[in-house]
C-alpha cells in the first residue's frame, strides 16, 4: 500500500482503488468521478475502522456509458446476508402503495366514503366539545381541610 498516516488509511485505500481501476479500465482523463464504488464494497474496506483496512480486496468491474461500477468479486457470508435483506427491504416498498384498492373505486363510491368520513370526524369533534364543556364545570378533586403537621417533640 502507497504509505500514509494511520488515521487516513482507509480513505486512501477506496481513493487508490478508483484511481486503480480509471487507469485499467480506460476512464476518459483517468477521471475518478466516473468510478463508481458499490456500497458493499466501500463497506468491506472500512470494516475495521479507518486504520486498518483489509489488506487486499478482490474487485469486479463493470463498464456502462463510460462509468466503471466497482463490486466485491467474492462476497462473505455477512455481506450476502445484507444484500438480501437490502433487497427485500426495496422490493417491499416498490410492489404496490397501501391504498391501491381504493384508486379502483368508481367515483360514487369516492363520494360515499368521503361523507362517512366527514360525518364521523364532525360527530368526534362534537363528544369532544360536549366532555370538555362538561369537564370544565365540574370539579373531580375536592379540596380538603389543610392541617398543620403535628410536631411530636413540641408536646
Amino acid at each position: 500500500m502507497i504509505k500514509s498516516p494511520r488515521f487516513g488509511r482507509a480513505k486512501k485505500a477506496v481513493k487508490t482503488i478508483k484511481v486503480f481501476l480509471a487507469k485499467h479500465m480506460k476512464v476518459e482523463d483517468r477521471d475518478t468521478r466516473k468510478v463508481k464504488v458499490d456500497m458493499y464494497l466501500n463497506n468491506e474496506v472500512w470494516f475495521k475502522g479507518i486504520k486498518n483496512p483489509p489488506k487486499s480486496v478482490k474487485v469486479k468491474a463493470v463498464k456502462r456509458d463510460g462509468i466503471v461500477y466497482a463490486e466485491l468479486a467474492e462476497v462473505p457470508e455477512h455481506v450476502k446476508f445484507l444484500m438480501a435483506k437490502d433487497k427485500k427491504r426495496h422490493t417491499a416498498k416498490a410492489e404496490t402503495p397501501k391504498h391501491a384498492h381504493k384508486a379502483k373505486e368508481t367515483a360514487e363510491e369516492k363520494v360515499e366514503t368521503d361523507e362517512k368520513e366527514k360525518a364521523t370526524q364532525e360527530a368526534g369533534v362534537k363528544a369532544n366539545k360536549a366532555a370538555n364543556k362538561s369537564a370544565k364545570h365540574t370539579t373531580a378533586v375536592k379540596h380538603e381541610k389543610k392541617t398543620q403537621p403535628v410536631r411530636k417533640v413540641l408536646k
